[in-house]
């Protein structure tokens, strides 16, 4: 007989109770999906940085293994030693309260380590998570560990951004994965659903995990409005190009106006004239874009201009919130493999329709606390109170959102000019 193993020896530890194996379980999905994401990338792929505002590949696998190293194991694993003791200031993002970090934009110059060793570090700490989840961990760290996941599951869709971003870059525009994005059914004419406003509740009431951004649950007041019954397309989008949207100044804010001019936007950000008509970057390279899609990577103003042409305008986060919450929830589907919006389709639930699964709506709402909030104590208080300034609230999830990650009441937010996330539109009007 081959010796025992380290769990059949006398004192190894006992089997993990139900709640600790199921989180065991997800912790170990949520961290091969990462390097399922990673896996089309060579080294080279995984090392550029094309932009401030974009993080390498190789980054992002290392800073969600540096988030458990340095909130769980550092903390409630007696005797853990850091892997290495630079990875803390090269891995740390944004939290102050936990030390000094390398300069965000310099991210891409960070040549070593590996992207080889950053694979072995995430092995390395997997193992030590490996031991923490197999004991009755207590609560706090119950919370800790399930926070580190979403925050994993925030880079997954993040490090999807950054590479087309990365990628869209090299003039040979090549592909993260082969094959053409299958062509979308026409969706019809938009509609529209009746909201007939009150007093109505928002934010997480508790019951599953939510950000500390999403509560606490509050009243607020509507008026009655309308909600498009689904999101602007591409085929919209290039009507508004031809009636010279990106040359009308009366459309825009001045903020947006005074970026069209910095950056020279005439379309979406990857879209590429091709004689009389469009082509796309997407993940699966460049191809014609598709009219029945909807429209995706604009920024706020791009998206503000469009509905003030539209005689419309952009949601509250509070109207897009009330009317999803009323509907169905129905987890949408996610491939690894075809991380492209799909437009309208059968799996769509509820009079609002493509709420999830397709790209993220941006609202109106500037990104502030709601009434009563106040940030955790300690670092992870730092995760998104800090950021109440300058950023415009998005509702939804997208096609690049992995499983599990989206609800109703999440609160993403991004600057207005940004234009690389997954981001498109849904129009709404005052009744």
């Amino acid at each position: 007989m081959p010796p025992p193993t380290t769990t059949e020896t006398a004192g190894a530890p006992a089997p993990a109770p139900p709640a600790e194996a199921a989180l065991a379980s997800r912790y170990h999905a949520v961290r091969d999906l990462t390097e399922t994401l990673a896996a089309p990338l060579g080294p080279e792929d995984q090392t550029v940085q094309s932009m401030p505002d974009v993080s390498p590949t190789k980054w992002h696998r290392a800073h969600t293994t540096w988030f458990f190293e340095t909130f769980v194991l550092q903390a409630h694993h007696p005797g853990y030693q850091p892997f290495h003791e630079a990875f803390g200031y090269l891995f740390n993002s944004y939290y102050e309260a936990v030390g000094a970090r390398h300069t965000r934009s310099d991210r891409g110059q960070i040549t070593r380590p590996t992207t080889a060793e950053v694979g072995s570090y995430r092995e390395a700490v997997d193992r030590s998570m490996g031991a923490v989840l197999s004991a009755d961990i207590g609560e706090a760290v119950d919370e800790l560990v399930t926070l580190g996941l979403h925050h994993e599951q925030q880079h997954q869709e993040l490090l999807l951004m950054d590479i087309k971003h990365v990628l869209s870059c090299n003039p040979l525009r090549p592909a993260y994965l082969a094959g053409a994005p299958a062509r979308a059914a026409d969706p019809g004419p938009a509609g529209w659903v009746d909201r007939p406003g009150g007093i109505v509740p928002v934010g997480h009431g508790g019951g599953g995990f939510a950000y500390d951004n999403e509560g606490p649950r509050h009243d607020v007041l509507l008026r009655p409005h309308r909600l498009a019954d689904r999101l602007v397309t591409n085929g919209e989008w290039m009507t508004f190009m031809a009636d010279g949207g990106y040359e009308r100044s009366d459309l825009w804010l001045s903020d947006g106006w005074a970026e069209v001019q910095a950056q020279g936007w005439q379309a979406p950000i990857y879209w590429e004239p091709v004689g009389d008509g469009w082509h796309e970057f997407t993940l699966a390279g460049r191809h014609e874009v598709d009219p029945h899609r909807p429209v995706v990577h604009v920024s706020h103003y791009e998206a503000d201009a469009f509905a003030r042409w539209a005689g419309t305008r952009l949601p509250t986060e509070q109207e897009w919130e009330a009317a999803v919450a009323e509907q169905p929830y129905v987890e949408p589907s996610f491939t690894p493999t075809d991380p492209h919006p799909r437009g309208v389709t059968e799996a769509d639930r509820g009079p609002v329709r493509q709420a999830f699964g397709e790209v993220w709506q941006w609202t109106s709402s500037a990104y502030l606390g709601f009434p009563g909030y106040a940030p955790p104590a300690g670092a992870v208080g730092e995760y998104n109170g800090k950021f109440m300034s300058g950023q415009v609230v998005l509702r939804g999830s997208s096609c690049a959102t992995p499983p599990g990650h989206a609800r109703a009441t999440y609160r993403n937010f991004f600057p207005p000019r940004a234009r690389w996330a997954f981001s498109g539109v849904r129009l709404a009007a005052d009744a």
